[in-house]
């Protein structure tokens, strides 16, 4: 209990000043397990979530807006069912974001359609059999329904552990991009691609000269941060990991001339980050013959690749969901969300929104009216308005217009098989 409300109140302290936290909560003995000092029982890792999502419900980040918070459980914990399940109700834990933390263990059990064991986090013991195909039916069809819950492949992300050294990665950041060791922050910057083009094409060069000052600011501010939580300082400024990203990926694209779900846009894709990447990496190793590498250096992945590293992480591709709509572009790398909406913001007010570039794009082919963004707007999409050249709509593609797999293998029909987790004593 000390350890528990402990977490909570450092929890508070990180959110009054505007931070978000992420937390697994696999290490907690699941519901009704003895707990030998009081002869009682353990309310379970579900039960404790919804004391920290009470917390910050009254807690506001930052005094403006409530904080976001990621609770991941391991999917062989007791209680992975419950925890799958929990946001079925709209009113638990409306302030996490929740993710099972998928193993390698599980994936082989899910390939072959086997089963798996639960396992007692106080004991050790396995307690419980269960077909992992039951489990992944049940996992789809509530991140269906309710958007969550997501997966952390969580042996796959240690096995890119920059910092192996220091011990396992359990946990990541609110929004799932930054996988973290305990306590540890990440700084995060995404450049706008949209600004980046030039006569419909990418300009290389100002993306380049972009990519450099950003990975010099974003370390800055290391150095000039202050957390409320001591151990935060310490662990970030001894791993300083740092996440440059971008935004306005669909955006860039069209502006450019080239269809979201494209092989041309994945194409650009993979080239636009591969040359963020390497870039970054090339600026962080030559800030680090200047400054020196960060104190963890020596043990982690780039002892021996490099003389020496500023930062033990360079990029990350965030969600960008609030500085994206401050700089005035799409998210992260999603596809639009609507081309013209209602947004619902603080205080209950409704702003009416059209993207810019398909608002410019209308007027200059002339079937632009505040009539057909009406219409539009009713329908969230462009594709069944009459009046819009079919050009445009191949373009003005958003999330409801994509195909999950643009592959026709991966278009498989509907089944309404039922969800059976085939349970073994």
């Amino acid at each position: 209990m000390d350890s528990i409300f402990s977490t909570v109140k450092n929890m508070a302290l990180i959110e009054r000043t505007g931070g978000g936290v992420g937390f697994n909560f696999s290490h907690l003995r699941p519901r009704s397990d003895i707990v030998r000092s009081t002869k009682g029982v353990a309310s379970g890792p579900v039960s404790i979530m919804r004391l920290f999502d009470t917390a910050t419900e009254v807690i506001k980040a930052g005094g403006k807006r409530r904080g976001a918070m990621m609770a991941i459980l391991r999917v062989d914990h007791p209680e992975v069912v419950e925890f799958i399940m929990a946001k079925q109700n709209p009113a638990m834990l409306s302030n996490f974001n929740v993710s099972v933390a998928v193993t390698d263990e599980f994936l082989k059990a899910l390939e072959t359609d086997g089963t798996y064991w639960l396992v007692n986090p106080r004991s050790n013991e396995k307690v419980k059999e269960l077909r992992a195909r039951g489990v992944w039916q049940l996992i789809v069809h509530s991140a269906w329904s309710s958007g969550d819950p997501g997966v952390v492949f969580i042996d796959e992300i240690n096995r890119h552990n920059p910092t192996p050294q220091l011990g396992k990665i359990e946990s990541t950041n609110p929004c799932g991009e930054q996988p973290l060791l305990p306590y540890e922050s990440c700084n995060l910057g995404s450049i706008n691609l949209s600004k980046m083009v030039s006569d419909n094409k990418l300009d290389w060069g100002k993306l380049l000269e972009t990519v450099r000052h950003a990975v010099h600011f974003i370390g800055n501010v290391v150095d000039a941060n202050v957390s409320p939580i001591k151990e935060t300082d310490d662990i970030t400024r001894a791993n300083r990991k740092i996440g440059l990203g971008v935004m306005g990926f669909a955006d860039m694209l069209i502006m450019i001339g080239i269809p979201y779900d494209s092989e041309e846009a994945l194409k650009l894709g993979e080239q636009v980050m591969a040359f963020i990447e390497e870039k970054a990496h090339e600026k962080d190793a030559e800030i680090a013959a200047k400054r020196g590498s960060f104190p963890n250096f020596r043990g982690s992945i780039y002892d021996g690749k490099y003389p020496a590293f500023r930062n033990a992480t360079v990029t990350t591709v965030a969600s960008t969901g609030m500085i994206s709509i401050i700089a005035g572009c799409s998210s992260g790398i999603e596809p639009l969300f609507a081309i013209s909406f209602m947004r619902n913001v603080l205080n209950g007010a409704r702003l009416f929104e059209t993207n810019p570039l398909f608002e410019e794009t209308a007027k200059q082919r002339g079937f632009y009216s505040a009539e057909l963004l009406e219409e539009i707007a009713r329908a969230g999409s462009v594709q069944k308005t009459k009046g819009i050249p079919d050009d445009v709509k191949r373009l003005f593609v958003t999330a409801l217009n994509i195909a999950p797999c643009g592959i026709s293998a991966c278009r498989r029909r509907s089944r309404k098989a039922p969800i059976t987790l085939s349970a073994k004593p």
